[in-house]
């Protein structure tokens, strides 16, 4: 059995940035995380971000996920468990890893849970074919291994991820054939659609795919324009060759921990699915339990390392920690939050936020 002070399961930009916060104020920390490095899915993201300087405006997400990573790794207060995976919450507070085929039981003080997402898929006839990919697959394929998925490209959602994943393939060399959004305007930010349009990208809105057609794997795809109901309208269907699909149709949090610690939860389309109620401190109905980032949203990775600060500074303080200006961080870091969701775009996130938060 060991012990700690603060477990956080989760290695992404939420869960680092609650290492750090809570660090700082004292607090002993055990990070943990399933994947052989730390940063989440920052690793993949080489586009700069956007915003104020407090929301890393300029920087591209694989910088912030190295200085988060090296600052986690060279703090004496954080010990860190990579390749370690959280197998489940247990009634007498303990979390169960696996990490080299060793069991270990981890009895922590308080748990941030800091997961993350899972990508949803869609269905459609062939969608089991080779060559359909998930974003975030093509993301670590392109941007960490450098392997290109194919030659010509199909992508599915014009949110911001689908759009910005288009424009890394297109700077890799692949052609994107066009990108596919059901709904009636694109989801992402026009600072990131302009650039593939300009590339010659076409968008079409108000349109879905059909099928998938190739024999062992991928040789084209069929869409097919909806209309204000979301039903397909006959005759409208257009063939692309292509040897990729690419689905970015949105994630799920990453939610089983909370499941199976018995945490309260709501199903809030607004935050992705099933989520977490919490108060301001982003402690979950089961005390002692604060949830980061992703798993208790899905939102930017800014707003992950905002609420991760939050409630790394939250479990410090309630494990006694303290320090003279830590209200004013708060409301620093509150009201950058503030401002991320303000706005027309953040309403679905304000709409979702105000269902869970007690």
């Amino acid at each position: 059995m060991r012990h700690t002070e603060i477990c956080i399961v989760g290695g992404g930009p939420a869960g680092l940035t609650a290492a750090l916060r809570a660090a700082a104020l004292g607090a002993a920390v055990l990070l943990i995380d399933r994947n052989d490095y730390l940063g989440g899915q920052l690793i993949k993201q080489t586009h700069r971000f956007f915003g104020s300087k407090q929301q890393r405006a300029s920087e591209r997400g694989i910088n912030i996920a190295r200085e988060l990573a090296y600052a986690v790794q060279e703090e004496e207060k954080i010990t860190v468990l990579t390749e370690a995976t959280a197998l489940g919450y247990y009634k007498d507070g303990v979390v169960l890893v696996e990490q080299n085929e060793k069991i270990i039981k981890i009895k922590p003080k308080k748990l941030i849970v800091a997961t993350g997402g899972a990508e949803k898929t869609l269905l459609f006839p062939n969608n089991d074919l080779p060559g359909v990919y998930g974003a975030g697959a093509v993301q670590t394929l392109v941007n960490v291994y450098g392997v290109k998925p194919g030659k010509r490209v199909l992508m599915v959602g014009a949110g911001n991820i689908g759009v910005i994943v288009s424009y890394q393939l297109l700077q890799a060399g692949v052609e994107v054939a066009g990108i596919v959004e059901a709904a009636p305007r694109i989801g992402a930010y026009w600072v990131h659609a302009s650039k593939v349009v300009r590339a010659g990208v076409p968008i079409y809105t108000s349109h879905t795919i059909k099928r998938a057609w190739g024999e062992s794997e991928v040789e084209g795809a069929t869409i097919v324009q909806l209309d204000e109901n979301w039903q397909p309208i006959e005759g409208t269907e257009k063939d692309f060759d292509v040897d990729v699909i690419c689905l970015s149709v949105g994630l799920s949090p990453l939610t089983e921990l909370l499941w199976q610690a018995g945490c309260k939860m709501e199903f809030v389309p607004e935050l992705g699915g099933r989520v977490p109620v919490r108060n301001e401190n982003l402690e979950t109905s089961v005390p002692g339990i604060y949830v980061a980032g992703d798993v208790s949203g899905i939102e930017e990775a800014s707003a992950a390392m905002m609420e991760g600060a939050l409630a790394g500074l939250n479990a410090a303080r309630a494990l006694g920690y303290n320090a003279p200006d830590l209200l004013q961080r708060k409301a620093e870091i509150l009201k950058e939050l503030e401002g991320l969701r303000s706005g027309p775009v953040g309403e679905k996130i304000r709409t979702g936020l105000a269902k869970v938060t007690c």
